[in-house]
């Protein structure tokens, strides 16, 4: 699994990245903006991410826009039902208004921090994004 993680604080995204390295490839960034660059230059070079995991509040451009730009690409490069990304938005914010936009903007999972690994992996499989047997015992 080709991993995306946009994070805005160093220490969260640490904390996505070393959670999900054992699964694959992992590639992390501290906003949104680098995140769409990311995807979009994966998809040139036809090695596209298979799950990306999004912070809501990071400057340059928040993760609420990078889903939408993510999604936008998806449309732009014919990635459709199955084969798009999974995507995971990472959180602070709880508040239904949050968590109703981010389903309708075309998100898989949501998970608000603070979070134990466990919830994270368990939230992944959830989503399909990992099969039942990666889950930790």
């Amino acid at each position: 699994m080709k991993t995306l993680i946009a994070e805005d604080d160093f220490v969260s995204r640490v904390l996505v990245q070393r959670s999900l390295d054992d699964y694959g490839p992992v590639v992390a960034v501290a906003n949104g903006q680098q995140a769409v660059e990311a995807f979009h230059e994966a998809l040139r070079i036809e090695e596209p991410f298979d799950l990306v995991c999004l912070d809501i509040m990071m400057p340059e451009m928040d993760g609420m826009e990078a889903l939408q730009k993510i999604r936008d690409l998806e449309q732009r490069f014919d990635i459709q039902g199955l084969q798009r990304c999974k995507i995971m938005m990472i959180t602070a914010l709880g508040d239904t208004k949050s968590v109703i936009e981010a389903f309708k903007s075309q998100c898989e999972g949501y998970l608000v921090k603070p979070f134990e690994r466990e919830d994270l992996i368990a939230k992944l499989v959830e989503i399909n994004a990992l099969p039942l047997g990666e889950m930790p015992s």
